[in-house]
């Protein structure tokens, strides 16, 4: 496993991060627990949840697992870990967004769950346009200051506002933003157009989720799957591409590698990406590919 800069910091992050979104729900917490060991032993230093992951059960379920899993051994000393705020946690006012109550609530909530003392990178899970910029960077800024965060991160932003967050984090002399997390991948490539060049403008490290558009671009089209694959939605996508995929699945018999493989080898090779997220649901599914 290689190791990169996340964006402009000095945190250093495998090339690879590890996607949890299916503990508790599609996988159980014994077999995650054991997915996390195997991906410690592959190299993975970069694991990625958020709080409302598990919500199908309920919310904050995955921190739960990864977090039992954090307190075994020297596990959290080996591991980046970063998760995320916004959705909604509950029905109640202010239970949701960006707004500096919300943000150290669900800090605090998140790191019972994980079972730590701080999260090395917290993410913003989404655009929040209804909360000021700085009131959001200032409740960031204190739990640096208060050691409970080290890192900040957005995920699913537009270009225009990594430029509008650099610039405010700027004015007040701060860090800032050092990684933004986007869907790309071969099939999804709208971020090449602005989100992209910000990012290399201002440091901030790329890590692309979907990386294989829900399993589209890890096999044959066509062919049933389980998992994300066999939901109709995917399904639907997959028909639609269909001569793309037979493309890309024709590709990599040509050149002897697997599907997987060749996408993600496509995503790290372009300028700016830091770690693309492998979202494993199965035991086996962390070494396909790799």
């Amino acid at each position: 496993m290689d190791y990169v800069h996340l964006g402009r910091s000095g945190l250093m992050v495998s090339r690879l991060c590890l996607g949890t979104m299916n503990f508790g729900t599609r996988t159980e917490p014994p077999v995650a627990h054991r997915i996390m060991d195997r991906a410690l032993e592959m190299g993975f230093n970069f694991f990625d949840t958020a709080n409302v992951y598990g919500r199908a059960v309920r919310i904050g379920l995955t921190e739960e697992v990864v977090g039992e899993w954090l307190s075994q051994g020297d596990h959290r000393q080996r591991v980046v870990l970063a998760t995320k705020v916004f959705a909604r946690t509950s029905d109640w006012p202010n239970e949701g967004g960006l707004s500096a109550r919300h943000i150290i609530s669900a800090c605090e909530a998140s790191l019972r769950r994980l079972r730590t003392d701080h999260i090395d990178l917290y993410q913003m899970h989404h655009v929040d346009r209804a909360t000021p910029v700085d009131e959001t960077l200032e409740a960031f800024e204190l739990l640096r200051q208060q050691g409970k965060v080290i890192y900040f991160g957005s995920s699913n932003f537009a270009g225009w506002h990594l430029a509008r967050y650099q610039e405010h984090a700027r004015a007040r002399g701060t860090q800032g933003l050092v990684s933004e997390q986007s869907l790309y991948n071969l099939l999804s490539r709208e971020v090449e157009l602005e989100v992209l060049p910000a990012c290399r403008e201002y440091g901030i490290g790329i890590i692309p989720w979907s990386p294989l558009a829900s399993g589209l671009l890890g096999g044959a089209p066509g062919v049933a799957h389980v998992g994300r694959r066999s939901d109709a939605q995917t399904r639907d996508r997959g028909e639609r591409h269909r001569d793309q995929l037979a493309a890309h699945q024709q590709l990599c018999q040509e050149i002897g590698r697997q599907p997987s493989e060749v996408a993600l080898a496509w995503l790290l090779a372009q300028p700016g990406v830091t770690a693309p997220i492998i979202g494993p649901r199965t035991e086996e599914q962390p070494t396909q590919g790799l």
